[in-house]
């Protein structure tokens, strides 16, 4: 007799807002089941969980401690997996739920951003030869030393693929609010559409630059072990989004998406002595805070002295000003300038890496908006650009128009 193929499905905390919505989630899980696959399902805490426990630690503590807290967090995902386990009990699926200690997903120990290091997949595959669907617990896991570890904002999409991966599954349906990737933001450009298909390396840009609809961490997971992703809706029986490695013909499409980010925040040390290690000393003190340094534009040297520029997010933007302000002062600087209210927009696709000109276009695209560019970031297959956030709505349906709705003969130039 053969083997079932095995299937991994995540549902985020929309899918599961209430009671209601658990229920029809049992139910097209329970719709695979009786195709004859083996089913493992990864589920979120219930919409707006999270924030809730999160309130409640802060309310007690103005700086929660790390491993406490994610005991903590780690228990909205608990509800989760047992009620929709008794859910699909009642609708008369055999189900089994599974807390990321029972699993076995060993991570490292860093409270509240934990990395995945191993899965043991025994006892799912036990649940797979009862015949059982697997409800796994997404979001936590466990260090060398059984403390709870939590995987930060978004890590059941990872928790999903990495589990994939470990089972062999055939594919991993991301389960979510919307239904599958689109050109753009559908609620800031209506004129927005649905890919059918999406590259890897297309969606890690896409992840990093703001697109809400993937956690990159889990994109990188599907790249590396090969797993045949898919984005669809919890609500409806659409096919969805496959992101999938390269294939021929990928490239004839300019520009895939646009993407943007408005959560940004700019800062400016002015005058800085061209020295060797001044970047070491700048950007030392904020990895080691956990700041993650996005673009960075350094100007060229004058009189020895020069103007670096680095944008971070707007959650790290009062610690980053904080200790940037003591390192310009330690270093000799002429002080720093910073700014809260700037947004990221890029555009990204595989057919940027052979056809010349699409820099010269955007930049063309915004300047007749009068949208003014403020920091510049490219790579083989994205252009990003820092302007005021103001200006965000704008320049993302001007530059979906010119490059998604009518790439026109840009599209037909010749290979760079």
């Amino acid at each position: 007799m053969a083997t079932p193929e095995r299937t991994v499905q995540k549902y985020g905390g929309t899918s599961l807002g209430d009671l209601d919505r658990i229920r029809a989630v049992a139910a097209r899980v329970k719709r695979r089941w009786e195709q004859g696959l083996n089913v493992a399902v990864v589920v979120s805490a219930m919409g707006g969980e999270t924030n809730r426990l999160l309130a409640l630690a802060r309310s007690l503590s103005g700086e929660p401690d790390a491993r406490e807290l994610d005991v903590l967090l780690s228990t909205g995902e608990q509800v989760s997996c047992a009620l929709l386990s008794l859910a699909l009990k009642e609708q008369g699926v055999p189900a089994e739920s599974l807390l990321g200690h029972q699993v076995r997903i060993s991570t490292d120990s860093a409270h509240g951003k934990a990395r995945i290091q191993s899965i043991k997949v025994s006892r799912i595959e036990r649940a797979f030869e009862e015949r059982k669907v697997a409800v796994v617990a997404g979001f936590q896991g466990i260090d060398s030393d059984d403390n709870i570890t939590t995987l930060g904002r978004g890590g059941s999409d990872t928790t999903a693929v990495a589990l994939a991966a470990a089972l062999g599954a055939t594919s991993c349906d991301i389960c979510t609010d919307v239904d599958g990737v689109y050109t753009t933001d559908p609620r800031t450009c209506d004129q927005a559409v649905r890919l059918e298909k999406i590259s890897y390396d297309e969606m890690l840009e896409l992840a990093g630059l703001g697109a809400k609809v993937l956690q990159i961490r889990a994109v990188e997971c599907a790249k590396r072990y090969g797993v045949k992703l898919r984005v669809c809706s919890s609500f409806g029986d659409d096919e969805g989004t496959w992101v999938v490695p390269e294939e021929e013909g990928m490239e004839e499409v300019l520009v895939s998406g646009v993407a943007f980010d408005r959560d940004q925040a700019k800062i400016t040390v002015k005058l800085v002595p061209d020295t060797p290690g001044l970047a070491a000393s700048l950007f030392g003190p904020l990895a080691d805070k956990g700041v993650v340094v996005d673009m960075i534009v350094q100007n060229v040297s004058a009189d020895g002295h020069t103007d670096l520029t680095f944008t971070v997010s707007g959650e790290d933007f009062s610690a980053a000003t904080n200790l940037v302000q003591d390192v310009a002062e330690k270093v000799g600087a002429g002080g720093i300038d910073s700014s809260d209210t700037v947004a990221k927009v890029s555009v990204v696709g595989l057919g940027m890496r052979n056809h010349a000109g699409v820099a010269a276009r955007m930049f063309e695209v915004l300047s007749d908006a009068g949208i003014n560019i403020q920091m510049i970031s490219t790579s083989e297959i994205k252009i990003s650009v820092v302007i005021e956030r103001d200006d965000v709505d704008k320049a993302v349906k001007l530059l979906h128009e010119a490059f998604v709705e009518d790439p026109g003969s840009l599209a037909e130039s010749k290979p760079a």
